[in-house]
């Protein structure tokens, strides 16, 4: 088996479903990573992947310890699969750092062990930056490879071609889909002014993943972050005329809630997201 080695106690799983989150793209406010460590807390590692063949050391760097000026330990990035059991079904989650190299041996790669332990689904999660205020639920859009894998009140994702950059994640539910593994997507959207991690997106993919597979999965601290979160965010958008005023107006164009932005929209939010401009007629970024 390619680039994943696979441990040889790896128990019979029932019903399992695999769910992939990786830092960086489609991470926006670390939504998607803090959801998928949050659910791999207390998990046991079964998979692991050599990350001299993933990842870029230069841009992503490991962490030195050094104790009373000796060199102690380093801290490798690293990609694994995680196992978990929750009521009648197993969870597997695929999480780590997004990998810098060999995307498309990785999608093969992980499919193939999807096969090998009958996973029965493959579900992403993401997170993107959006014009959405920080004072509504969060909106989350689904994707899915086949019709009726989502349910009724999931809002797909906007009809026609979005053409964005592509992220390692969705390079694997691609090659999950190629091999006949059914694929689902949640994505939740992060106010493009929170300039930190945004708890109350992380806890809406949970929400969306728990009721997708009929589980209700521990939120551990998210809670109480999210309040602390929506807190300070107040607190600054108060004390900034200009950043009351732009919230109002995403408030307006809001509409209802839970509505959803056109390809566009989500397009031009991404873009501004890569460019990391700031000025005209956005708030300076807060949170």
């Amino acid at each position: 088996m390619t680039l994943f080695q696979l441990r040889d106690d790896v128990p019979t799983l029932r019903a399992p479903i695999l769910v992939g989150a990786f830092d960086g793209w489609i991470d926006a406010g670390g939504a998607a990573s803090t959801a998928a460590g949050q659910l791999a807390e207390g998990a046991t590692t079964i998979a692991t992947v050599d990350p001299d063949v993933l990842f870029d050391y230069r841009s992503r760097r490991p962490v030195l310890d050094v104790v009373d000026g000796t060199l102690q330990h380093l801290d490798w990035p690293a990609l694994v699969v995680a196992h978990l059991a929750l009521d009648e079904r197993d969870v597997l989650v695929l999480h780590g750092p997004e990998p810098d190299f060999r995307w498309q041996e990785l999608g093969s790669a992980a499919a193939e062990v999807a096969l090998r332990l009958g996973v029965l689904q493959w579900v992403s999660l993401g997170a993107i930056p959006a014009a959405v205020p920080h004072t509504r639920p969060v909106p989350v859009f689904g994707t899915a490879s086949a019709d009726g894998l989502l349910a009724d009140d999931v809002e797909k994702g906007p009809a026609g071609l979005l053409r964005v950059p592509a992220a390692a994640l969705s390079v694997i539910e691609m090659a999950m889909a190629g091999v006949g593994i059914p694929t689902v997507g949640f994505y939740g959207q992060v106010p493009h002014y929170v300039g930190g991690p945004f708890a109350p997106a992380a806890i809406a993919l949970l929400d969306h993943l728990g009721r997708h597979i009929s589980v209700d999965l521990p939120l551990g601290g998210l809670a109480d972050e999210a309040l602390a979160q929506r807190s300070r965010l107040d607190t600054a958008v108060n004390a900034d005329d200009d950043a009351r005023q732009y919230l109002e107006r995403l408030e307006t164009m809001g509409g209802d809630e839970g509505s959803f932005p056109s390809g566009d929209e989500l397009a031009s939010e991404i873009e501004r997201f890569l460019q990391d401009e700031t000025g005209g007629d956005e708030p300076p970024r807060l949170g």
